[in-house]
């Protein structure tokens, strides 16, 4: 285990580790300890009493948040004919056909965050699986980046469309602002990122859904939220 800094040491204390925090109190607990000198991300956790080796306890999806992500991202759009012109038009950073798909696959390109393909494209998309994959960036119908709605994907992304699928230790982590945003705004992120979570419940699942829910910083320890507080 890595040695922890003085610095996180002296926030954790400032923490009570058993404590079930509101939602406004774990944002300014966070935003009191800070330290970095730079702009820190915020992340949520939410631990799941699912078992992902089962497909139908998976658990994946979209959710746009009201106030963004803090971070602008670079869209590719892999589309044929008049789509490659409406990704244009939406405000794509890069688009095109099978030139882009050997441009991937023979120089190893990946200058872009997210990828959307139309579907009658994915059987040109199928082949660079094994380099898409590692990286997060294979696009999907469930994660609504295999679409021919392209106008509105590439702008739900673009004003902070994010997605979410439980790890294989069944854990979702993500990123739902940055420090610099007022505590409200992080708060309307976080709430309805969690939402979508508790949304996204499998039917199958028949013991508990949500297990634990933690907001921190890049830096900073992490602060438990009562999860019954996002139930509605």
């Amino acid at each position: 285990m890595a040695k922890q800094s003085k610095h996180y040491r002296n926030a954790k204390e400032k923490i009570e580790q058993m404590k079930e925090y509101g939602l406004q109190d774990a944002i300014s607990i966070i935003k009191e300890i800070k330290t970095a000198k730079f702009d820190e991300s915020v992340d949520v956790s939410i631990r799941l009493g699912v078992d992902p080796k089962y497909p139908d306890q998976m658990v994946r999806g979209t959710v746009v948040l009201p106030h963004g992500t803090g971070r602008v991202k670079r869209v590719l759009v892999i589309a044929s004919g008049e789509k490659q012109k409406e990704a244009e038009e939406a405000g794509a950073d890069f688009y095109g056909g099978e030139d882009i798909v050997e441009k991937i696959q023979k120089e190893n390109w990946f200058d872009f965050d997210v990828l959307i393909v139309t579907p009658d494209m994915m059987k040109h998309v199928g082949r660079l699986g094994k380099l898409l994959g590692p990286k997060g960036l294979m696009p999907s119908p469930k994660a609504g980046t295999v679409t021919f709605n392209i106008s509105d994907s590439v702008s739900e992304i673009k004003k902070g469309r994010v997605e979410f699928k439980v790890d294989k230790t069944g854990i979702i982590n993500s990123s739902i602002g940055k420090m610099s945003f007022e505590n409200d705004k992080l708060a309307d992120n976080a709430r309805d990122f969690i939402k979508a979570v508790l949304k996204a419940k499998p039917t199958a699942l028949k013991g508990k859904y949500v297990l634990s829910v933690y907001i921190s910083s890049t830096m900073s320890p992490s602060v438990k939220l009562g999860a019954q507080q996002f139930e509605s």
